[in-house]
This record gives structure tokens, C-alpha cells and sequence, in this order.
């Protein structure tokens, strides 16, 4: 029999302007969570995201119908692997299940995520098989993207995944010792190791409202990932500076030669307008790298918090 004194499991999800799915992801969590063969109680964690619709409404109505609904208002819009984390931090089931809202992962399949945990599984995501309703570009930008972080880091980061999955406490209790300001969360749980598997899906449209994940946001996630998990980048950069190094020292050589020797030198601004550019060009590159490297290393000692909360639920009874 369920000890209902025990929290089993917890949900975080992230909300950010998704009044049109709120209502359906909740009934259907509740019908998965409800058949599902828990220890104990489960709770549902929105976390809002600064959005500006309804949703912040529509949880408050959720909370009061629902004891198994808490909902924490960020002050702002903090990103998604931000709203995430203050999830993890306010999460207190022996195992917690991350989803986000736009039902394009289906509850359905936290059944099977659940299942594999109780094997024996610390961390268990789920790996699409298909895309549906996405864009050629989209899908292979993701793709090509996983497939360059493995080959450049020493972090077996999973392919073809987000962040739906499921953990156990112990893994929640890691990520909250690792305070780094730009988090990608699916490469940190990655590092944690423990034992970890997948189940497949596949991923189907959003089912309503328009994502939030622009391009932008997304080349901004891939540079966390990039510059969390690999100095690639600066190792490239120094190679980059040697090989233009070489290629200057050549052309100073070939230039000493045809003026000295062969005596057919022509000067000409071309050839040197080209060089400055070129050389410029690669500098600015190379700064451009290290100030990345440089601008997440300040954010990280400055220990500014990664969040504010205006506005919770109240607690549970008891």
C-alpha cells in the first residue's frame, strides 16, 4: 500500500506563455500519475517563466482545485534550463520527472521512464526517434549540433534528446551542488555519470500557442553547452593563430624575395589590404571566442543568485 506521508515523485515543468496547454497537460498528468503504481503522493511544480498570457492565472485556479499543484512565479523571464533548476530546487519527490508544457513529450511515457527508474536507473531520458511538424532546418541544426558537442567533448551527452526525462533524488541533490550561471542541464547530468538509459519515442507536434524557443535562444543554449563542456573553441583558436602565423611568415618571405632577389616587386594595395583584413578578421574571431569563455567565468564569480521568486503557492497541508 502507497505510504501517502511519502512524496514519490515530483513534475517540473516550465511555463512560459502556454494558457492554450496548461489545462491539457494537467488532466493528463493527473490521468498518468493516477494510474501510475506510486509509493506514495506525487506533486505537479509549474514553474512561470515571466510570461505575459494567462498562464499565471490559470495556475492559480489549478492550485486551488488541485492539492497535488504547487506554482512558482519567477520575477522574471529567467530562460528555460533556469526555470528548470528553481524546479529541482523546490522538487522534494524521491524522483523527479522534467517535461515541458507544450505536449509535444507525451506524460504518457513517464509510465515507461518510471518503470525503467525502479530497475535500478538514476537517470532516464527519453530519446526522440521522429520529429513531427518541424521545420528541415530545425531538425538538422539540433542534429548537427549534439553530434558536434559529443565529437568535441570527453561527455557522453546523449543524442537526439532535451531535457524530458526522469532522475532520482540523488541526482537532483548533484545538480544542486554544480552553481554554474549558464546551465544546459541534459550535458550536466550527463558529467554526474551514475547509470543512465533512455526510451524512444516519438515527438509530436505542439499541440497549441507558439514555442518559445527561437533560433536565437537556441544558438544561445548550444554556446552554454559548447562553452560549459569543451575548450575546443580556444584550442582552435590558437591553432587558427598559428597556421595564419605560418601563412603571414611565407608571404613576408615570398615578399623579402621577389624585392631582394628577383627585383619584379609591385607594390600594390590589394595584396596588403587583404592581409590586414584577413589577419584581422581571424583576431577578432579568437577575441571573440575567449571573451565567451571570459563573460561566463565572470558571471560564475560574481554568484549573482539564478533566480527570484515573486510569487508561490502556498504549501501543502501537513
Amino acid at each position: 500500500m502507497a505510504d501517502l506521508a511519502r512524496l514519490a515523485l515530483s513534475v517540473v515543468v516550465p511555463i512560459y506563455n502556454e494558457e492554450a496547454n496548461i489545462g491539457a497537460l494537467h488532466q493528463r498528468l493527473t490521468d498518468v500519475l493516477t494510474a501510475l503504481d506510486l509509493p506514495g503522493r506525487y506533486e505537479l511544480l509549474f514553474i512561470n517563466d515571466g510570461s505575459y498570457d494567462e498562464s499565471l492565472a490559470l495556475l492559480r485556479v489549478l492550485a486551488a482545485r488541485d492539492a497535488h499543484v504547487r506554482y512558482f512565479d519567477l520575477s522574471r523571464n529567467f530562460g528555460h534550463q533556469i526555470a528548470v533548476s528553481a524546479g529541482l530546487d523546490q522538487a522534494e519527490g524521491d524522483a523527479v520527472v522534467i517535461i515541458d508544457a507544450d505536449l509535444q513529450d507525451p506524460p504518457e511515457l513517464i509510465i515507461e521512464l518510471y518503470a525503467k527508474l525502479r530497475a535500478g536507473y538514476e537517470v532516464v531520458y527519453a530519446r526522440r526517434r521522429s520529429r513531427q511538424n518541424e521545420n528541415v532546418a530545425k531538425r538538422l541544426t539540433a542534429k548537427a549540433f549534439y553530434r558536434l558537442l559529443v565529437s568535441i567533448t570527453h561527455v557522453a551527452i546523449p543524442v537526439d534528446t532535451g531535457d524530458f526525462r526522469i532522475i532520482s533524488r540523488r541526482v537532483v541533490l548533484a545538480l544542486r551542488q554544480m552553481p554554474e550561471q549558464h546551465k544546459f542541464l541534459r550535458g550536466q547530468i550527463a558529467w554526474l555519470g551514475f547509470r543512465q538509459t533512455f526510451v524512444e519515442y516519438d515527438r509530436a507536434g505542439r499541440q497549441g500557442g507558439t514555442t518559445g524557443y527561437t533560433y536565437r535562444k537556441m544558438v544561445r543554449l548550444a554556446l552554454d553547452g559548447i562553452t560549459s563542456f569543451s575548450d575546443a573553441p580556444l584550442k582552435a583558436a590558437t591553432m587558427l593563430g598559428f597556421a595564419v602565423s605560418g601563412i603571414a611568415f611565407l608571404l613576408m618571405m615570398y615578399t623579402l624575395y621577389g624585392r631582394l632577389v628577383r627585383h619584379d616587386y609591385q607594390p600594390g594595395w590589394a595584396s596588403l589590404m587583404m592581409s590586414i583584413l584577413f589577419l584581422g578578421g581571424v583576431q577578432l574571431i579568437a577575441v571573440g571566442i575567449i571573451g565567451e569563455y571570459i563573460a561566463r567565468l565572470s558571471a560564475n564569480v560574481r554568484q549573482r543568485p539564478l533566480y527570484f521568486i515573486a510569487e508561490a503557492s502556498p504549501p501543502p497541508a501537513g
